[in-house]
């Protein structure tokens, strides 16, 4: 009994020891859980067409701490959602003529401009690419990839807007 005791508190010990040497690991490398963004704006006024991505950009925006306004007067900063397309190539041929690969690719155009300022930024271009390989046998399935494939390149478009928005700074005027 006494033997099993000793033995559980070595384990113990052990893992304590792993625990805390991953613990350093992790943080020595500059890991730190993703927090809200840091953006300049408190208010945004968006514009533009009712994207795919609109309603997630939205949430994600609030969750940052943006007001989204409904007049252009209560704006800090616009944001113009200009498009958004989902393309599909073949990538590659079975020796029969069959799909084997497909490339998918998510396009977004937006533009920003503050409210101060009645001139537009450069129209800027997020792109998303994944690829994925095809069987007509797991049609159902592939179908299915094929979605959650293009719903990540949508989330990815997101991230990648709000850390251009999360880098965009307020001009500042001298005087």
């Amino acid at each position: 009994m006494q033997n099993s005791h000793a033995g559980l508190v070595s384990r113990n010990k052990t893992y304590l020891v792993i625990a805390t040497l991953l613990a350093l690991i992790v943080s020595a490398c500059g890991f730190q859980l993703r927090g809200a963004a840091d953006l300049s704006f408190k208010t945004l006024y968006i514009q533009g067409a009712k994207l795919n991505l609109s309603k997630d950009l939205e949430r994600q925006l609030k969750t940052n701490g943006v007001k989204i306004v409904s007049q252009a007067e209560d704006a800090e900063l616009f944001l113009e959602l200009m498009t958004e397309s989902n393309q599909k190539r073949i990538m590659s041929l079975s020796g029969g003529g069959l799909v084997r690969e497909f490339e998918l690719l998510y396009i977004l155009n937006f533009r920003i401009r503050e409210a101060s300022n009645p001139l537009w930024g450069p129209v800027q271009t997020i792109r998303g690419r994944r690829d994925f390989s095809y069987n007509d046998n797991a049609l159902l399935g592939k179908a299915e990839e094929e979605l959650r494939l293009n719903a990540d390149m949508r989330n990815d478009a997101i991230r990648e807007l709000l850390r251009r928005l999360t880098a965009y700074k307020p001009a500042t005027t001298e005087k």
